[in-house]
């Protein structure tokens, strides 16, 4: 079966081929970071905008790029949250629009399974059952997977998801937007122990994240640091080191307890702040004392993509699952609500 997966909800249009023989056959992805980035954060308006003037023509450059034509394609995923609604309504529109013009299936996927899945594409994917980090600009979960569509949410943020505090404290030391890679490499040149940041919500049992409180000890540190003036840049590192530290332990405290409370040993992270290298790291040293075993996708499929609902959409639609006419996307959607599949 070949399906077009469509990835429209935020900003980044992505758009993917994927044959459940021969594997991915295209990728194609572009960023709106340069539309928003004046901006400091993203315009949903001008992302929605966006989305409709480079869908298509990613589209048509992904079925070349495949070496396919439209009417060989069996199926059309796309994302139908959650996300922003303006931007998932344009992906779900034309995605939807697309199958019944081509006479195929149709399926919305849940952006946040699109990303659970996405180390299946890897040639060494994990086996169900597993613990699945979903870490993220807008999420921060932990999931035990059992199946596709089994899950069952063992733990979220209360409040700011890790993703969205990387991208603030950035933008708190003055780093271009989006913070999060930029204080990733700031945090390079940082001294360890030159500040200590509390490890938020490890002191007490659960499995719930927050981060909101850490982001204010950042900015009060910051505003304290520069009672004599601008911050110099070894000052910024060490701060960016001792943030990004901070985060990286709560994650991989949770992590292992995840791992110990449901006697699992494999965990996935997944999301755009997975690429982030010193947590790859924090977390496979982690795992290492408790004999688990640690699964990612390559960077290019930690960020939103195509390919991740073009692979979703594929196990659905092949298990006999598909769309109405009816177009709906879901702005706030569980993952814990999805139908499992065989």
């Amino acid at each position: 079966m070949k399906v077009l997966g469509i990835e429209t909800s935020c900003d980044e249009t992505g758009i993917a081929v994927y044959d459940s023989d021969r594997g991915l056959l295209a990728d194609c992805l572009y960023s709106q970071v340069g539309i928003h980035a004046s901006y400091g954060g993203v315009i949903p308006e001008l992302a929605s905008r966006d989305h409709i003037r480079k869908t298509l023509p990613l589209i048509k450059e992904a079925i070349k790029d495949a070496s396919i034509k439209a009417s060989e394609l069996d199926g059309v995923a796309y994302t139908a949250g959650p996300g922003l609604v303006g931007a998932l309504l344009v992906g779900a529109a034309i995605g939807r629009s697309l199958a019944m013009g081509w006479g195929v299936s149709a399926i919305g996927v849940h952006h946040m399974e699109g990303h659970l899945l996405a180390p299946m594409l890897e040639p060494n994917p994990p086996a169900f059952p597993f613990v699945a980090l979903l870490v993220s600009g807008g999420h921060t979960q932990l999931v035990r997977a059992d199946g596709i569509g089994r899950y069952e949410l063992l733990g979220e943020s209360l409040d700011d998801a890790a993703g969205e505090a990387f991208d603030k404290v950035g933008k708190m030391l003055g780093l271009p937007y989006p913070g999060g890679p930029h204080l990733e490499k700031l945090a390079k040149y940082g001294k360890t122990g030159r500040y200590e940041f509390p490890r938020p919500m490890t002191n007490r049992p659960g499995l719930d994240f927050s981060f909101s409180g850490l982001k204010t000890f950042v900015r009060n540190t910051i505003i304290e640091q520069s009672k004599g003036g601008e911050l110099d840049e070894q000052t910024r590192a060490d701060i960016a080191r001792a943030f990004q530290e901070a985060v990286v332990a709560t994650i991989a405290i949770k992590c292992r307890r995840a791992l110990e409370q449901t006697g699992l040993r494999s965990l996935i992270i997944a999301g755009g702040v997975s690429a982030n290298t010193f947590l790859r790291e924090e977390l496979e040293t982690s795992l290492e004392k408790i004999t688990g075993q640690l699964f990612y996708a390559q960077l290019k499929f930690c960020t939103d993509n195509g390919a991740m609902i073009a692979y979703a959409g594929c196990q659905r639609l092949q298990a006999g699952q598909h769309q109405g006419l009816a177009i709906n996307v879901f702005p706030r959607w569980s993952i814990e609500s999805l139908s499992a599949i065989s």
